[in-house]
């Protein structure tokens, strides 16, 4: 009976660190860019744009589908890097399983 509390104890102390660590994903930025820096994306650790920023530079009126890939390819260059953030960070809790739902 005695293992069975220090197992207990255990997971909830992991339960604990889990939830610190998504906790702590919310606060880290990560920024994508696309086209040589024109075109900056921010997002936290739990995949929400919090800034996007396009240079003068990048805004051609006779070319705007120019503008849109370039921020759409900045969005998705942030959150793949918010993607690998989370995998790495979290990782060390499912030994490499992607279980759904968890991040």
């Amino acid at each position: 009976m005695n293992n069975m509390n220090q197992m207990m104890k255990q997971v909830k102390k992991m339960q604990e660190q889990m939830l610190k660590a998504q906790e702590e994903l919310g606060e880290k930025v990560i920024e994508g860019t696309s086209g040589g820096g024109v075109v900056t994306v921010e997002v936290n650790g739990h995949k929400k744009v919090l800034s996007i920023t396009i240079k003068p530079e990048a805004v051609d009126p006779d070319d705007v589908e120019m503008l849109q890939d370039l921020v759409l390819t900045a969005v998705n260059d942030a959150l793949s890097k918010a993607d690998e953030l989370a995998n790495n960070d979290m990782g060390k809790f499912t030994g490499g399983m992607k279980i759904p739902g968890l991040f």
